[in-house]
């Protein structure tokens, strides 16, 4: 091999090892400013893909799981940013508190971070108090009726995009809503099926709908500009889908039941 072409072929192998761990440098510099993967959640008791619970150790929820497995995949520490509600998080995106988070998309949302696959596709209908008349969607949108969410949510939005004459409003914790609807000082509670199916075991009395007015798509998700990151996870979750780290997430997380839905 001419001397000119085996320098040049050194000196290309010499480049390429500078540049990996550059490019390892450059990705934990984006993903893990701090040195530990910081990692926004919701606490709420209602379980589920999204919500994590807090717990004697500290939390717990498929985000946590997941959270976990990608900081170990990364090298650092995770940390578990704990907020009220998807809201909050959302809220907080800009302001270099969290790293990555799991929560429902929406095209608002599209605008304040940046998501990568889609993990869970979950209806959204309305559980009614007890001893309420309301048996649909037609009975619930009248006039005078009380509908609440948890506020700054996916959900709420698309609840008051549904409803025409009922009012819908927020409420900061899903504990607080459990709460009224209990007492029957509201009328509806719009949530995922899945959630509002568990209520409904604690509540006696209540009746989730039938009928589904929106569904709703749960994806991991970095600040905006975090080019790298985006990469990074989306990878994560595409090989996490298939390698059997979501499935387990669901499953320790009671949701042995539960398809894992990507579109």
């Amino acid at each position: 091999m001419p001397t000119s072409l085996r320098s040049a072929l050194a000196g290309l192998g010499l480049a390429a090892m500078v540049a990996m761990p550059a490019l390892a440098d450059g990705l934990k510099d984006e993903i893990a400013p701090t040195g530990r993967l910081r990692v926004a959640i919701a606490i709420s008791p209602a379980g589920g893909a999204f919500w994590s619970t807090k717990t004697e150790a500290g939390y717990a929820g498929v985000p946590v799981d997941l959270g976990k497995a990608m900081a170990a995949q990364l090298g650092v520490p995770v940390e578990y940013v704990a907020h009220q509600n998807s809201g909050q998080i959302t809220d907080a995106a800009g302001k270099g508190t969290w790293d990555v988070t799991w929560l429902p998309k929406d095209p608002e949302r599209e605008t304040r971070m940046m998501f990568g696959p889609i993990y869970e596709v979950a209806d959204a209908t309305y559980i009614v108090r007890p001893g309420s008349n309301i048996t649909n969607f037609a009975t619930l949108d009248q006039a005078g009726v009380k509908v609440v969410a948890v506020n700054a949510t996916t959900t709420m939005r698309g609840a008051i995009a549904h409803l025409k004459n009922a009012k819908v409003t927020g409420y900061q914790t899903y504990d607080e809503i459990f709460d009224l609807l209990k007492s029957g000082e509201i009328d509806a509670f719009a949530l995922s099926r899945d959630q509002l199916n568990k209520m409904a075991q604690k509540i006696p009395g209540t009746k989730v709908l039938d009928e589904t007015f929106k569904k709703t798509v749960t994806a991991v998700a970095v600040p905006l500009g975090h080019k790298e990151a985006l990469a990074f996870v989306t990878t994560f979750m595409t090989e996490a889908t298939t390698n059997g780290t979501l499935r387990k997430a669901y499953d320790d997380n009671g949701l042995k039941d539960s398809p894992i839905r990507t579109e």
